[in-house]
């Protein structure tokens, strides 16, 4: 029942991706391609929606864990689709020296990698949309950077909360290391997103799902915190109503 179910949805997300893609006047895609379930799931759907032929996975190594650009290239294989190494080491760290940074600050510092990231995407983007690869486990907690990896033409998985992807890896037969990795930014070698936020996925799933009270007082301290913290990302960027003020004092 269950498989039938995310078996339907896959089917539905590329329907979505292929309508969205053919409406901005183009056919193929780029995204990120880590190696990690959220990034794999993005790319299968994308070449289930498009072709493999139309879709360019850019793995872009800088200071992750080897495993990363062996696995984006063996997804990358698995689907059939482009792909592309693009190494960042020496860009991020002369952009660490010329902005005067120390480098010491891991959120600083994760973050310039997210960025740098989403730039070379969208170098790679003439003729493309750049697909996002973030959950809604992810965008409810703010687990992401602003200007860089949420920023993308258009979001298959954000809907999803991070166990959903899972099942949705399942149902569309990805290979079982896919929904076996330990979840991971990737901004440093070992780093988790469940070690880093403090709580695990599925404690992000009931908060949001089943209410605070469904958690621990920790867990859901932490979540709610996050929760709150991140508003601003989630909301339009505001603009002075210059407009409406000329009107007011005219």
């Amino acid at each position: 029942m269950m498989e039938r179910v995310y078996g339907e949805l896959s089917r539905a997300i590329q329907g979505w991706i292929a309508t969205t893609v053919a409406g901005a006047g183009t056919k193929r895609v780029v995204l990120g391609l880590s190696g990690g379930l959220d990034s794999c799931v993005s790319a299968a759907l994308c070449a289930g929606a498009l072709g493999g032929d139309n879709v360019l996975g850019i793995m872009m190594p800088c200071g992750n864990h080897p495993d990363d650009l062996r696995d984006g290239g063996r997804i990358a294989e698995f689907l059939k689709i482009n792909s592309k190494v693009v190494d960042l080491e020496a860009a991020f760290r002369e952009l660490i020296r010329a902005a005067d940074l120390d480098g010491s600050d891991a959120t600083v510092t994760g973050n310039l990698k997210s960025r740098l990231r989403m730039a070379v995407l969208y170098a790679h983007s003439r003729g493309r949309l750049v697909a996002g690869t973030s959950n809604r486990s992810e965008y409810l907690t703010g687990y992401w950077t602003k200007w860089g990896d949420g920023v993308a033409d258009f979001q298959p998985l954000r809907g999803l909360y991070k166990d959903q992807v899972v099942k949705l890896a399942e149902a569309m037969g990805l290979p079982g290391w896919v929904m076996g990795r330990v979840p991971s930014a990737g901004f440093w070698p070992g780093q988790s997103d469940e070690e880093e936020m403090g709580v695990t996925y599925r404690e992000i799933r009931d908060y949001f799902a089943e209410g605070p009270e469904s958690l621990s007082p920790e867990a859901a301290g932490i979540i709610g915190r996050l929760h709150g913290a991140s508003v601003h990302k989630r909301a339009p960027t505001p603009c002075f109503d210059a407009e409406r003020w000329f009107r007011d004092h005219g």
